[in-house]
């Protein structure tokens, strides 16, 4: 039931207004006043959920009589989570795989989010950095990304397309993150991939929720 003319929007909100006036106007004021990327950082990042969520629910779900469970938000079956169990195991050996393929043509992990916190390490940063990423971001990036993009070019394409368009977008808006884009790209498949086989995006936010979790965790004590 989606159109065209609802991705279009959905798009120019979040590849061109959000990264323009959020992302870079509002953050810069923010650091201006909070003096803390870190903080910061977390607070477009809830910005962002509500933006994401809220342009979501008035152009793409309400003008269609439609709910949350259109974009995968429902209950999935309880045998589902040894699929949950595996993918996120293999997400996380993946991960190892291309982080170490990167450092030999020198590439490494550091990049301004793990600078920040690492260089102001406290338990209030540390809690406000894991649930910024493992609580607020997979349920908004889920919700968007495959909840809506990937199930709007599955719909059309097949399944594989549906993949490869959605991870691609998901990919490009971490810039300019560049370390992390291989990884991004892969676990937009494996997310795309829980979704599909499931009917549920709650999964999918699950494992990106533990994905994000123990990346914080091993930011924190590196």
């Amino acid at each position: 039931m989606w159109k065209w003319r609802d991705l279009i929007y959905m798009l120019f909100l979040v590849l061109v207004l959000v990264p323009i006036f959020i992302e870079t106007v509002l953050f810069n004021y923010l650091l201006g006043n909070f003096q803390n990327e870190l903080y910061a950082g977390t607070l477009i990042g809830f910005i962002m959920a509500i933006i994401f969520t809220t342009a979501l629910y008035f152009i793409v779900l309400k003008p269609k009589g439609q709910s949350w469970k259109a974009v995968g938000l429902k209950p999935f079956p309880l045998r589902e989570w040894k699929l949950i169990a595996v993918w996120t195991i293999i997400l996380i050996v993946v991960s190892i795989v291309l982080v170490i393929g990167m450092s030999f043509i020198g590439v490494g992990t550091e990049n301004s989010k793990t600078e920040s916190l690492q260089s102001q390490m406290t338990l209030l940063n540390f809690t406000i950095g894991f649930v910024s990423a493992a609580i607020i971001s997979p349920i908004y990036e889920e919700i968007f990304y495959r909840g809506f993009l990937y199930r709007f070019f599955s719909s059309r394409y097949g399944v594989l397309s549906g993949m490869l368009i959605s991870s691609l977008i998901f990919t490009v808006v971490h810039i300019p993150t560049y370390n992390t884009l291989p990884v991004n790209f892969v676990s937009g498949l494996i997310f795309s991939w829980v979704y599909q086989k499931t009917g549920s995006i709650i999964p999918s936010i699950l494992i990106h929720g533990i994905f994000n979790g123990i990346a914080v965790i091993l930011t924190a004590i590196a």
